[in-house]
């Protein structure tokens, strides 16, 4: 899917609607985010579906934005970590710091923010302990659901 395209989807007998987002990535790869809406999440009282955004691998771009103008997000899964591509030119930034995604919250007016994607590979420079201190300099931390591999948690 290319950015702002959308599309439907019958899983389990729910249909989801998906909205591809764009991101910024290694230059010249393709990477989409996704916001998934469903009636079972329901209406906000501005109006708006009730949405769950996925950021996908990317650093903040203005354009995200137009997302919060169209959607009321409750859960922002965010790719975290600071990676970087050691590439001719680079390195680059090629996934969100905790600030870009404190940033991003609050641009999309989220709910909440779940941190993913941020210890796995050796390119990542920013892990979950300074995530944590960033979210908590940025006086975000009673919005950040943490997962730990194989538990489950209520997140809405």
């Amino acid at each position: 899917m290319k950015p702002w395209e959308k599309a439907s989807v019958n899983l389990g007998g729910t249909k989801f609607e998906i909205t591809a987002t764009p991101c910024k990535h290694v230059l010249g790869g393709e990477c989409v985010g996704f916001v998934f809406t469903t009636e079972k999440f329901g209406i906000a009282d501005n109006g708006k579906p009730n949405a769950i955004y996925f950021t996908g691998d990317t650093v903040y771009i203005d354009e995200l934005s137009k997302i919060p103008e169209e959607f009321n997000i409750v859960a922002a899964l965010m790719n975290l970590g600071n990676a970087k591509a050691d590439i001719p030119g680079g390195p680059f930034q090629i996934t969100m710091d905790g600030k870009q995604g404190t940033r991003l919250l609050r641009t999309l007016k989220a709910d909440c923010l779940v941190p993913m994607h941020y210890e796995s590979w050796r390119h990542f420079t920013q892990f979950g302990k300074d995530l944590a201190h960033d979210f908590e300099q940025e006086g975000i931390a009673d919005k950040v659901h943490w997962l730990t591999p194989g538990k489950s948690i209520k997140i809405l």
